[in-house]
């Protein structure tokens, strides 16, 4: 818990969001960034739980900040939120050793703005999250910060602690990492909602066949069930294999399409809860990868939409 004797304004501001009046100037440019600084700190963590945690620790710090000093708010509030990211990152590297089975980012309901802004969906889709979770943590912040949100690295090298010449090799680094690991080709914003559906309707048929012809022969399915619902502890591979996974859901499952992370994706409800979601990664108009996020505790943004921002 954190003391609340300075002032009522180091509690949470989130209740203020859209009153619009009465917002002092402490409280105004904090929720006129919120979204942003959630995007930031979850393109770098993955996780909407700890996303929002970093924002509570960034408001905390910020309420006690004289405003008056600021020059720039939303620079401010990045380098705080980098900040508290950065902690966050390092012990949820620790958590992810000891998870049992594949670990995944958590799926989010996003606003149709999202899907409108190409850069953005595509950094904060499934595929993204898992290329930048192969980066060392500095690598991440840098390459979000400079890559996703264009800050200058003028301001990212006090927020990661780094010289500017090292964040520029850093940021050059990062980028030939992402580069090479980022999906292979590329399909349009219509091809894919055209592909999702298909496939959507392919395994609530149960037409294996139809399937078949939608999965790329070395397609990967990996499944997160954290160790508290059944989940393959194990990527499963290949178009055969997949489908015989997939082929256990029809009739059981109800399957809608929805936008996730900024792009289509699969929600799949059992007696009306939500129990599955699955991202689709497509290249050159074939599925190639498969993210079915079951676990409970990573379920929890997907009944109403989440607002990112650049």
């Amino acid at each position: 818990m954190h003391d609340r004797t300075t002032s009522d304004r180091t509690s949470d501001p989130s209740g203020t969001v859209g009153r619009g009046d009465g917002m002092d100037s402490v409280t105004r440019p904090f929720v006129a960034h919120r979204n942003l600084l959630f995007t930031v700190a979850y393109e770098m963590l993955g996780s909407a739980a700890d996303a929002e945690d970093v924002l509570q620790e960034t408001w905390l710090r910020w309420a006690g900040v004289d405003p008056a000093t600021v020059r720039d708010p939303r620079a401010y509030l990045v380098r705080i939120t980098t900040r508290q990211a950065l902690s966050h990152l390092r012990t949820l590297g620790r958590r992810k050793e000891s998870y049992i089975g594949p670990w995944l980012p958590e799926p989010l309901l996003t606003t149709p703005d999202v899907a409108e802004d190409v850069e953005l969906a595509d950094s904060v889709s499934m595929a993204m999250l898992l290329v930048l979770e192969t980066l060392a943590p500095v690598e991440r912040a840098v390459f979000v910060l400079r890559e996703v949100f264009d800050v200058g690295y003028d301001e990212i090298a006090p927020a990661v602690g780094r010289s500017q010449a090292a964040v520029r090799q850093i940021a050059h680094r990062a980028r030939a990492h992402v580069a090479a690991r980022r999906p292979r080709g590329t399909t349009s914003a219509a091809e894919t909602r055209r592909t999702v559906e298909a496939f959507r309707q392919a395994v609530e048929t149960g037409d294996l066949q139809r399937l078949l012809g939608l999965l790329a022969p070395d397609v990967v399915l990996l499944t997160d069930g954290g160790g508290v619902v059944r989940a393959a502890l194990a990527p499963v591979v290949g178009a055969d294999r997949v489908a015989q996974v997939l082929g256990r859901i029809t009739g059981v499952m109800s399957l809608r399409t929805a936008q996730v992370n900024g792009d289509p994706a699969l929600i799949a409800r059992l007696g009306g809860e939500i129990d599955t979601v699955v991202a689709v990664r497509i290249d050159d108009g074939l599925v190639t990868g498969l993210y079915a996020v079951r676990n409970p505790e990573k379920l929890s943004h997907l009944e109403r939409e989440t607002a990112l921002r650049r």
